[in-house]
C-alpha cells in the first residue's frame, strides 16, 4: 500500500503564518502538521509515499528527508493549483497498489486497519465523521450496508450528517484514475477547482462500492482559529503538561497547556490551550489560547488567540497577535512594530 499526500497549496487561510512556512510544517502542540500523519502511517506498516508538492516545496523535502529518512518518497510537483482531483492525478505514474490519500490541514484518529480487512466486495473507504453543523461540510449519502451512494457538499437540507474528513483508501486505483481523467475532462466546478469527490462520484456510478468507516477525532486545522482549536484539543490530552526540561518560576500554569523542554516560564498566567515551545521566554505575561514558537521571547504582553513565530519577539503588547518567524512587535517603542530579518 502507498500513500498519496497532496501538500502544494499555499495556504492562504493561514497567513501571515505560511509566508515563510508552508502549511504541513506549521506545528501545533508542538509537533508539525504532516508529522502527525507520517507518524500514524509508519505505524500502520505504509513507508512508501507520493508527495504532491508545490508552495515552499524545499521546506518540505529537506525536513521530509531529515526527520524520515527511512521514508520512500516520490515528490510531484503540482504546477497549476487546480483541486484535489488535479493533485491526486498527478500520482497515476507511481500509483501502482492500493492508496491511501491523505490531505496536511486535518489531524485525525482512526482504525487505518480497516484498509487491510476490507471484504473484497468493495473498492475503497471513506472515513466520516457525524456532525451537527453538516452544512459546513460535504456530506456523505449512504445505502443501508453503509456504502456511498453520493457526496453532497454543504447541502441545505439534513441528507446526511456524516462530514467528509478527507481521509480515503483506495482499492481499485485503476477505476479512480479513470474517475479522474473523467473528472478533469468534464470542466471544473464552481470554483474553478476539479474535486476528487467527483471522481469518487464516477466509481460509485461504475458500479464501485465504497464504505463508509467511523472516526474517534477530526481535527481541521486549515485556517488560525481551526489551528488554535486543534491545540486546544491535543494539549488538553496525551499532548499537555510541562516537560522536566523546563523552568517554571513565580507562575501559574493551567494542566490544559504545554510547556516544552528548555523553555522558560517567570512571572506569568499561562491559562488553557497554551503551547510554549522549546527554548522560548515568557516573562511577566498572561497567555491562553495561543503558541509561542520555539525560541520566542515575549515580555510584559497579554496574548489571546494569538500565534507568535519562531524567534520572534513580543513585548508590552495585549490582544490577539499574529506574527512569522524572527518578527518583532513592541508596543512600547516609538515603531510599535517592526520586522526583524531571519
Amino acid at each position: 500500500m502507498k500513500a498519496v499526500i497532496p501538500l502544494a497549496g499555499k495556504g492562504t487561510r493561514l497567513r501571515p503564518h505560511t509566508h515563510l512556512t508552508p502549511k504541513p510544517l506549521l506545528r501545533v502542540a508542538g509537533k508539525p502538521l504532516l508529522d502527525f500523519i507520517l507518524d500514524d502511517l509508519l505505524a500502520a506498516g505504509i513507508n512508501e509515499m507520493i508527495f504532491i508538492v508545490g508552495y515552499r516545496q524545499d521546506a518540505v523535502r529537506a525536513h521530509v528527508a531529515e526527520r524520515y529518512p527511512h521514508v520512500t518518497g516520490r515528490y510531484v510537483v503540482q504546477e497549476v493549483q487546480d483541486g484535489t482531483a488535479g493533485a491526486v492525478g498527478l500520482a497515476e505514474p507511481w500509483a501502482d497498489d492500493e492508496l491511501l490519500i491523505l490531505f496536511a490541514d486535518t489531524l485525525f484518529k482512526v482504525d487505518l486497519g480497516i484498509a487491510r480487512t476490507l471484504d473484497r466486495a468493495r473498492a475503497g473507504v471513506i472515513w466520516a465523521k457525524e456532525v451537527e453543523d453538516y452544512q459546513r461540510f460535504g456530506v456523505i449519502v449512504t445505502d443501508g450496508a453503509g456504502d456511498m451512494t453520493r457526496i453532497v457538499e454543504k447541502p441545505r437540507e439534513p441528507v446526511s450528517r456524516l462530514a467528509n474528513i478527507g481521509l480515503y483508501y483506495i482499492r481499485d486505483h485503476e477505476l479512480l484514475f479513470e474517475g479522474i481523467r473523467h473528472t478533469l475532462a468534464a470542466g471544473p466546478g464552481p470554483s474553478g477547482e476539479f474535486y476528487l469527490t467527483d471522481a469518487f462520484q464516477y466509481m460509485v456510478d461504475a458500479g464501485a462500492r465504497i464504505a463508509t468507516a467511523p472516526v474517534e477525532m477530526w481535527l481541521d486545522a486549515g485556517n488560525v482559529d481551526a489551528l488554535l482549536e486543534a491545540n486546544r484539543r491535543l494539549v488538553s490530552g496525551t499532548r499537555g503538561g510541562v516537560a522536566r526540561g523546563a523552568l517554571v518560576r513565580e507562575s501559574v500554569v493551567s494542566p490544559c497547556s504545554r510547556i516544552e523542554d528548555g523553555a522558560r516560564v517567570t512571572g506569568s498566567r499561562i491559562g488553557d490551550n497554551v503551547t510554549v515551545e522549546a527554548g522560548a521566554r515568557v516573562t511577566g505575561s498572561e497567555l491562553r489560547d495561543t503558541i509561542v514558537g520555539a525560541d520566542a521571547t515575549v515580555e510584559d504582553s497579554r496574548l489571546r488567540k494569538s500565534i507568535v513565530g519562531r524567534s520572534a519577539v513580543v513585548r508590552g503588547f495585549e490582544g490577539a497577535l499574529g506574527i512569522v518567524d524572527h518578527s518583532k512587535v513592541d508596543a512600547r517603542s516609538p515603531n510599535g512594530r517592526e520586522r526583524i530579518d531571519p
